[in-house]
């Protein structure tokens, strides 16, 4: 008898289990096609694990167009600038083996290189506050991605730029910094970085579809890459190889990845004290700390605490995020630089953990008393102001801003409201002085007291004559290999950036624009003769200026 009743117990158990992976594996793909629901398009392979086992292995769209080839898990991408993540921990592999110092000059391993009379690190270089200018922002990028070049030829080609700011006074994302790490691991260890990173890293942890990236050799499963153009998708601009180097050369697949990151979890290549300086972020100079660490990001998801990074290059997106205490990994590779494959990665990371985003089949419907309970300005302990205001039916929100962008929220109960895409959140709350509390949830938490100060004016939109739309269509660069893609359609504009999704937006005046899907404004600048050279964008309380290379 205790026999069958173990069995019935068995079996129940077995049943509940597939029930979840069944619901698990659905919400993954609720996600994915989401983003991703044009079988004929650029698409993306994503792989969910935990506990260091794949959990969820899909693949959507196009591996090639002109080929009709669908994708494939096996699919190799270019990695971009997940490549740095590989980077930092080889430098960090030699540390471990007595053959650097992180605190080394750099000029211990590359005796000419011209500091301009400033102490550069081994440091500095990895967690991108060296102040060396970033080759990619350099002339036209998409011309000088066409050349071939030798690692040292690529270093003249920035060494002499003027320095952006003293080292480690401040930081800035530098692909100039990962090519002069390549160079000091191919000093060090008397391999080029290719072999170096194939020798210890791809063979010992069996990554055998992984790489340094290359246009001659026969790639087996090689996702070709595309950009999307105001006719439809093309062949990615050209990228000579010998570019990106220890930048973002490499290429693999989300099963290799899965390995990597394995080997990072159970410090395979490097000790787990290594490991915590490379991915709990860094300090400047003045003591201030800063997310990025050594060729990682800090993370905090739904409470979850991890690490990061993203990638984006010629028709490539890439994005991968681990979440320590869950032992959960998400990977995405993204055969398109149209594709915002750092959306899927965040949701499914999201979903895997139990703390899935809303969306809108979640939303309820509440009485006009109940909506308009919450309405009134927050002041929040960042010291944003943000308005909650009833309209056409439903409540809104502005954040006091350059744009002073109005959102629609939505309801998921009596208290908490989401915004449209799900990853922000309001919980609502009246503390015992009978003050009005909000709670802005995005990644952090941050706890916002009912002010009296007023709302401003919305923004109000005008509309231009297409042919004045027309002159701001092109490619505009603003950051190392991140950049923004003008284009009109009708008497519409709309603006794309690298690895995320197209947003319109809106006539202020003839050359300022803003946005209604986030708090940013565009002002476009113009030489003396009258033609367009770069926009202005500000977001965020920062002012960066794109300069158009397209």
């Amino acid at each position: 008898m205790k026999t069958k009743i173990s069995l019935i117990v068995v079996v129940f158990s077995f049943l509940f289990t597939t029930a979840q992976d069944q619901n698990l594996t659905q919400k993954f793909d609720d996600i994915v096609t989401q983003y991703y629901n044009d079988a004929n398009a650029p698409g993306a392979t994503v792989l969910v694990a935990k506990n260091g086992k794949a959990i969820y292995r899909k693949a959507v769209g196009k591996s090639n167009l002109e080929l009709d080839v669908d994708m494939i898990p096996e699919n190799v991408f270019m990695l971009a600038s997940i490549t740095k993540q590989f980077t930092a921990v080889s430098i960090l592999m030699l540390e471990e083996q007595g053959k650097l110092n992180l605190n080394d000059p750099i000029t211990k391993f590359i005796p000419d290189y011209p500091t301009q009379g400033k102490t550069i690190t081994v440091h500095h270089l990895l967690n991108h506050t060296s102040g060396i200018k970033s080759y990619t922002s350099i002339g036209d990028l998409r011309q000088v991605a066409r050349q071939d070049k030798t690692l040292d030829e690529l270093i003249d080609f920035f060494k002499n730029e003027p320095m952006d700011f003293d080292p480690g006074e401040d930081y800035r994302y530098n692909n100039s910094g990962y090519v002069l790490l390549g160079k000091i691991i191919e000093v060090v260890s008397g391999e080029t970085y290719a072999d170096f990173i194939d020798n210890h890293i791809f063979q010992p942890l069996g990554m055998t579809a992984s790489q340094y990236g290359s246009h001659s050799k026969l790639i087996k499963n090689r996702a070709m890459p595309y950009e999307e153009a105001d006719n439809g998708y093309v062949n990615a601009s050209y990228l000579s190889m010998s570019l990106p180097h220890a930048a973002g050369a490499l290429t693999s697949t989300i099963d290799d990845m899965l390995k990597w990151q394995n080997a990072l979890a159970n410090n395979t290549l490097i000790k787990a004290s290594t490991l915590e300086k490379a991915i709990n972020g860094s300090k400047l100079n003045n003591g201030e700390h800063i997310d990025y660490g050594y060729g990682l990001g800090e993370l905090t998801l739904k409470g979850s605490k991890g690490y990061t990074h993203s990638g984006g290059i010629f028709g490539t997106s890439t994005d991968g995020i681990y979440l320590i205490d869950e032992d959960v990994y998400v990977i995405g590779l993204s055969n398109c630089s149209c594709n915002d494959i750092g959306s899927v990665t965040t949701q499914l990371a999201a979903a895997a953990i139990g703390k899935p985003f809303p969306t809108m089949k979640d939303v309820v419907q509440l009485n006009e008393d109940q909506l308009k309970k919450w309405v009134g300005a927050y002041e929040f302990e960042d010291g944003a102001i943000r308005h909650v205001f009833f309209k056409d039916g439903a409540l809104k929100s502005m954040r006091e801003s350059e744009t002073n962008t109005v959102f629609d929220i939505f309801p998921l109960s009596e208290n908490r409201f989401m915004f449209p895409d799900g990853a922000i959140e309001y919980i609502f709350s009246v503390n015992k002085n009978g003050k009005k509390e909000a709670v802005f949830r995005a990644g952090d938490e941050n706890k916002g007291i009912e002010t009296d100060k007023p709302m401003p004016k919305e923004k109000e939109e005008i509309t231009l004559d297409v042919d004045i739309l027309n002159t701001y269509t092109g490619t505009y660069e603003l950051a190392p290999n991140f950049n923004v893609v003008i284009t009109v359609k009708g008497n519409e504009i709309y603006a794309q950036a690298t690895g995320q999704g197209q947003f319109q937006l809106f006539a202020e005046n003839e050359t300022t624009f803003f946005a209604k899907v986030t708090a940013l404004k565009v002002v476009f600048n113009k030489d003396a003769s009258g033609k367009v050279e770069s926009f202005t964008l500000y977001q965020g309380g920062q002012e960066t200026i794109a300069k158009k290379i397209e």
